[in-house]
């Protein structure tokens, strides 16, 4: 794992055993925002900054950054009171992928938090499948029964298990192309 990698692997571990995770306001904007800087402090100088530039991703284009702040006070204003819901605006937060990096881990935790919040639930995200969810991801902006269906398969109401939220952490850095490192390490 590249240092980068690995400093803000920590840095999420240290979000959540600081408890400086449960200060942050869950489902808005400036809560992503707050995750990011926490992850990727001291390593991009945009941490926790909402991107100014155009950004695409395999042939994607995400949201227009000129558009990007109204956008994001509109994905903020969705409700959050079932699980669909909130997987329907985790969907289109990350169609607006306000970051210039780190959007797919930061929005996980983010994820993650209003689950709990809101239904007492997380995602055991050690068992989903990368390739399975990433062609989830990359189909959901036209349809999120797949995204839907593979989450709630793997959903869990073990939220204070401290092994689910960081196995769920290391392979949401795995998803994004990071090795996990060997137990020798």
């Amino acid at each position: 794992m590249k240092s980068i990698d690995k400093k803000s692997l920590e840095n999420a571990f240290q979000l959540f055993e600081s408890g400086d995770i449960y200060e942050i306001e869950i489902g808005t904007t400036q809560a992503l925002q707050d995750i990011h800087l926490y992850l990727f402090k001291d390593l991009f100088d945009f941490a926790g900054k909402i991107r100014t530039l155009n950004i695409s991703k395999g042939g994607f284009r995400f949201a227009t950054a000129l558009y990007l702040n109204e956008i994001l006070v509109k994905v903020e204003q969705m409700p959050e009171s079932t699980f669909e819901e909130i997987v329907a605006k985790y969907v289109e937060m990350n169609i607006a992928h306000p970051f210039m990096e780190g959007n797919g881990r930061t929005m996980r935790i983010w994820l993650d938090m209003i689950l709990k919040e809101r239904l007492t639930r997380l995602v055991n995200w050690q068992f989903i499948d990368k390739t399975l969810y990433l062609q989830a991801m990359e189909r959901s902006p036209i349809n999120d029964l797949e995204l839907k269906t593979l989450l709630a398969a793997h959903l869990t109401d073990d939220v204070d298990n401290r092994e689910v939220i960081f196995k769920g952490i290391e392979q949401s850095y795995y998803y994004e192309g990071y090795e996990k490192d060997s137990e020798e390490d």
